[in-house]
């Protein structure tokens, strides 16, 4: 039967190197229980490779991330069957720990967001302990944080800004599956262009480490979806003639320094100056000078 030995796996610095513990529940009913604990990781969606099997008196087992058999990025199980000494052909049901994803990503694992100068945060993370591989080395992870347009047919401005080109994973306490973690900001590009909803990726790659473990290790991109918002516009030209943000039409022929418009919900204004370009022949005024906050 099933003896709800819940397993699950929590990420363990062990002598310096990075370790995952699957820990069970010990089964009241059963005195002096064994069990054989299977570690696996998902090869491809639906399937699992088989790590590393052992038969074990105690309710923990450890499996080290070495970077080979297992390696960062890889989501990771533990299955976990119980037998006593006395009857080993009976064995409880096999379970399941949930699947853990050891290494970096990013939260949320998407974006959504428009082009309203607002900033959305983007956190970086760890889900297992950073080592110190040597003495020169600062127990840190550095990220190389890039964007890339996905649907860009010219040069032009990017979609979207990024608020650091670099950030730090400093070793901390490992807490509520976080073992280190850093935010950058995003902000959509407001380009003045109706060109429809655009999507870039954020990636982000380690940089300076020579251990295998992190070099080789890429986290997974995050899409970022921007989407147009209508841009209005208006304008003052020649002689001055002014046409307004909904579309009407005025001239105004006087010399001075004017408020050509300003925002009632932001600090935003425009002044112009008008200048006489007519001469003698006619009182004319044409723009001169702009001032924009």
């Amino acid at each position: 039967t099933s003896l709800s030995l819940q397993p699950v796996i929590t990420p363990e610095l062990v002598q310096g190197r990075v370790h995952l513990k699957c820990t069970y529940g010990h089964p009241p009913s059963k005195p002096h229980p064994q069990y054989v604990v299977l570690w696996s990781r998902l090869s491809s969606p639906g399937k699992r490779e088989q790590i590393h099997r052992e038969t074990t008196l105690e309710s923990f087992s450890y499996v080290e991330m070495d970077g080979a058999n297992l390696r960062l990025g890889d989501t990771v199980f533990c299955t976990v069957t119980a037998f006593t000494r006395d009857t080993p052909e009976q064995q409880s049901l096999p379970e399941d720990s949930k699947g853990f994803y050891a290494g970096i990503k990013f939260l949320p694992e998407s974006l959504q967001i428009a082009e309203d100068g607002k900033e959305h945060v983007l956190t970086v993370l760890s889900t297992v302990p950073i080592a110190c591989p040597g003495q020169d080395d600062s127990c840190k992870i550095t990220l190389q944080l890039s964007s890339e347009d996905l649907d860009s047919q010219s040069p032009g401005p990017p979609n979207i800004a990024l608020s650091a080109c670099q950030v730090d994973l400093l070793q901390a306490p490992c807490s509520e599956s976080s073992c280190a973690a850093a935010t950058v900001m995003v902000t959509a590009v407001t380009d003045f262009a109706q060109d429809g909803n655009r999507v870039s990726h954020v990636r982000a790659e380690p940089v300076g480490r020579r251990d295998l473990l992190w070099r080789a290790h890429a986290p997974k991109d995050v899409k970022v979806t921007v989407r147009d918002l209508p841009t209005g516009n208006c304008y003052s030209f020649t002689d001055p003639h002014i046409i307004t943000f909904d579309g009407w039409r005025y001239d105004n022929y006087k010399i001075g320094t004017f408020l050509l418009c300003r925002s009632v919900s932001r600090l935003f204004e425009v002044h112009v100056r008008q200048w006489d370009c007519g001469g003698h022949r006619s009182a004319t005024a044409c723009n001169c000078g702009v001032a924009a906050q």
